[in-house]
């Protein structure tokens, strides 16, 4: 077997620190010896853009682990990286074809996907029966993981608006390729340098035109959108109902439902239309917008592009306004004040022309 000397281990410092005990080292390779390989043998149709050169990847220490997954630390070329090992059980053909699938998907959607708030793609190798995507590593860990380091109902509104922005804006870019999240939740957004929110893990996410209905899905309950739950045919208004939820856990910087079990949580978002109980100190703004976008009707969610263009206004007016999230006034009056300047303008432009 070649290239041992990637299972050098790598400390939370990035510098290399021991090598692998034995149990170690024999956990590593019963994943690794599938990846080892000299490239012409992993690289099938369309493939030879994204496989990584495995002789130059390291790993590191777990800090994640799925069902059929396991997410290591790492370096690839001088680069901090993530890489995500998926592993087909030998035993079930049906899902050890699944999960080839389901990585094949991840793969080509990562592949071309580029905005500074959607995870960076580096580089995949496929050579079954185990799986391996390497992204950028971002150090400030998942947004799930900071909520819960924080006392609850402690987020400054600036920095909650700032957060919620940039998971718009990557929603957004998202929504503009076609693509479905699916499981848009605090665990999926990664911290980087600045407190920038990256959108991640797109194990189940899927082109609208191919998504179908959501039978047979997965996702997580808690945050998972009612026409979901039920095994309907979704849209794009299933991330909005999503990034409601999310914008509840930064006001709250709790768990959504944390008092039900997920499949409670699921019964009583579809038959009791519940919804985790906004703050009493929830700004109007914010009240009105995750309102919105938590709706049980998809139509009357709001798309990204509006939502940013909202978030965006309230940032203009807290930068005018220091005390705009005290006031008790409707969003839209905001607006509203806003833009009369601009109305005014253009109705002396129509008399002159008349």
């Amino acid at each position: 077997m070649r290239n041992f000397h990637w299972f050098k281990q790598i400390g939370n410092s990035g510098k290399l620190e021991r090598r692998l005990s034995l149990g170690e080292y024999k956990r590593a390779v019963s994943w690794s010896k599938y990846l080892v390989s000299s490239g012409a043998e992993i690289k099938g149709e369309g493939e030879g853009e994204w496989t990584a050169d495995m002789s130059q990847l390291f790993i590191g220490n777990k800090f994640a682990s799925g069902r059929h997954s396991r997410i290591y630390r790492g370096i690839y070329k001088q680069m901090d990286v993530a890489i995500k090992l998926m592993s087909q059980p030998e035993e079930d053909g049906d899902l050890a074809a699944f999960l080839e699938k389901q990585f094949t998907s991840e793969v080509a959607l990562l592949f071309r996907l580029k905005h500074p708030n959607i995870i960076t793609f580096v580089g995949a190798c496929k050579k079954p029966p185990v799986f391996c995507i390497i992204t950028e590593y971002l150090a400030g860990g998942s947004l799930r993981k900071y909520l819960h380091q924080q006392e609850p109902y402690s987020l400054p509104l600036n920095l909650v608006l700032k957060l919620a922005l940039h998971i718009a804006h990557g929603m957004q870019y998202l929504h503009s390729q076609g693509i479905l999240h699916r499981d848009l939740k605090s665990e999926n957004l990664l911290l980087g340098e600045d407190m920038c929110v990256k959108v991640a893990d797109f194990g189940i996410s899927c082109l609208e035109s191919q998504c179908g209905s959501a039978k047979g899905f997965t996702g997580t309950y808690r945050w998972m959108a009612p026409e979901m739950i039920k095994e309907r045919h979704h849209t794009k208004k299933v991330d909005v109902y999503s990034f409601g939820i999310v914008m509840w856990e930064l006001l709250t910087a709790l768990i959504p439902f944390d008092d039900m079990t997920p499949e409670q949580a699921a019964f009583a978002v579809c038959q009791k239309n519940a919804r985790p109980p906004l703050p009493s100190s929830c700004p109007m703004a914010f009240r009105h917008l995750i309102k919105r976008c938590w709706s049980s009707s998809p139509e009357k969610r709001p798309h990204f592009e509006e939502i940013v263009t909202i978030l965006e206004s309230y940032v203009a007016s807290l930068e005018q306004d220091p005390e705009f999230f005290s006031s008790n006034e409707h969003p839209n009056d905001h607006a509203l004040l806003r833009c009369l300047p601009k109305c005014i303008a253009a109705c002396r432009s129509t008399s002159l022309r008349a």
